[in-house]
């Protein structure tokens, strides 16, 4: 028997392989569930390795249609690293400068990659996590207002519009009416608003969830505790149905887990998104004998490492 292939997509730009990411089905680390199915949506599949690439599109796309963002300025936004990438990666591609506020202890690797596409990296402390990065943003853009468009991930509607449109969209085409809930976890928000909001759409009812770290001081790099944390204007705390808390540990496990069972390395948001899946599917299988989970695996876990230097020579 011949084997089958799926054509290929034809592209007139990087940007256009942004979205239409797979959808895998977790088994062995949901076993625990076994009449309920659970999805991961592989946005790392994305071009610049991360679910951030829809929104960075989204947002200098909208910008450049209504003037916001033009030849003779800079974008200029805060970023704990996945969206810098996905900016550099667009701007790169259409011609715009970036510029990029991230605190100084983001990982090299995510240091490396955003420098590598000719974005301008400026550190904030290590002290203030993102909030000390949004802070030093705005008051770059404040001082300079000539130089610089601020995309504000944190408060730009097109940052959940890109889920709306896109995320939503591609998981209710994929399942349909067999999605009974979804869950996803807090950075900017704009996942888990975007996705909701094209969910709760749908036909059939389906359960939203917030996942966001126990603690204040936690260890899942790129999720908020909301409640010391400065909130995104994005965020509307009454559109998910709960909000589930997820400790450091239950994440960094699951991530272990997901590399270990499932051949997926990926970060430990993802990590987080799943644990809270996999406890939102165990509930499902109880009180309803059945279900259908998705979640997002946020991005891989190599740009947590600290890669070799790229070199022009070696010597061997």
């Amino acid at each position: 028997m011949s084997p089958s292939f799926r054509r290929s997509r034809l592209l007139r730009t990087v940007l256009d392989a942004v979205g239409s990411t797979p959808m895998l089905r977790l088994e062995k680390v949901a076993r625990d569930a076994p009449d309920v199915e659970v999805y991961l949506k592989l946005e790392f599949a994305n071009p610049g390795g991360s679910v951030k690439d829809r929104p960075a599109l989204r947002m200098m796309l909208d910008a450049i249609a209504d003037g916001r963002l033009t030849s003779d300025k800079t974008l200029i936004d805060a970023t704990s690293g996945n969206t810098g990438v996905a900016y550099s990666l667009v701007g790169a591609a259409l011609g715009y400068a970036v510029e990029l506020v991230m605190p100084a202890n983001v990982t090299q690797a995510r240091k490396d990659i955003t420098a590598a596409f000719g974005s301008r990296l400026t550190f904030s402390s290590p002290m203030e996590g993102s909030d000390g990065a949004i802070r030093l943003a705005r008051g770059l853009v404040e001082r300079h207002p000539e130089r610089y468009f601020y995309c504000d991930q944190y408060s730009n509607p097109s940052n959940p519009a890109a889920h709306y449109h896109g995320t939503g969209a591609e998981i209710l085409d994929a399942l349909g009416d067999r999605v009974t809930h979804f869950v996803a976890g807090l950075g900017t928000s704009g996942t888990c608003m975007g996705t909701t909001r094209r969910l709760r759409e749908h036909s059939r009812r389906v359960h939203c969830v917030a996942a966001e770290p126990a603690e204040a001081l936690h260890g899942l790099e790129g999720l908020k505790h909301m409640a010391s944390s400065i909130v995104p204007a994005i965020y509307d705390p009454a559109l998910p149905d709960e909000i589930l808390p997820v400790e450091t540990e239950a994440g960094w496990d699951m991530a272990e887990r997901l590399a270990a069972e499932e051949g997926l390395h990926v970060g430990h948001s993802t990590g987080a998104n799943v644990y809270a899946a996999v406890e939102l599917a165990k509930r499902a299988q109880r009180e309803q004998g059945g279900g259908c989970v998705v979640t997002i695996a946020c991005d891989r876990s190599d740009r947590y490492f600290a890669p070799m230097k790229w070199e022009r020579r070696y010597v061997w």
